[in-house]
């Protein structure tokens, strides 16, 4: 593949199905019946009672910039992501931030820090419900002074 077509294949303007570089042959039937969690973006979940329930939910730690696109198209299809950037280059992790900032905003959804480097990216049609029990917000249960 010439670079020119990888630059264009790359920025999503050419498919570039020929190139299978992304899939291992441990991964190219998919996973097991019933089993709703990706691990891995650069495999697609082919489990149907999942993608009609929306119940899948994508856990990424890039090694670079690059695996940035995977986090975008598994984004757009609807896919809540986690992204777990502690294992990358301060720099590097700066710029998917920024990536998955942008892609949040111009798909409406949502981008939410759940530890120090791991983020949540949620498409508009999720809600993040927060796990705190509903007595702490008022002080808990042993602060009734």
């Amino acid at each position: 593949m010439g670079s020119v077509r990888k630059a264009s294949a790359w920025l999503g303007l050419v498919d570039d199905s020929d190139d299978e570089r992304y899939y291992d042959d441990d991964y190219a039937e998919g996973p097991e019946p019933g089993d709703a969690w990706v691990t891995n973006p650069k495999v697609r979940v082919a489990d149907e009672v999942a993608q009609e329930q929306g119940t899948r939910i994508a856990t990424v730690t890039p090694d670079g910039f690059r695996d940035a696109r995977g986090i975008g198209e598994l984004f757009r299809e609807g896919v809540p992501v986690i992204v777990n950037l502690t294992g990358m280059e301060p720099n590097d992790a700066k710029r998917v931030v920024d990536f998955a900032a942008g892609l949040t905003f111009g798909l409406r959804g949502s981008i939410e820090r759940v530890a120090n480097r791991v983020f949540l990216l949620t498409p508009a049609d999720y809600k993040v419900v927060s796990g705190e029990p509903v007595g702490r917000a008022n002080g808990g249960f042993y602060n009734q002074s």
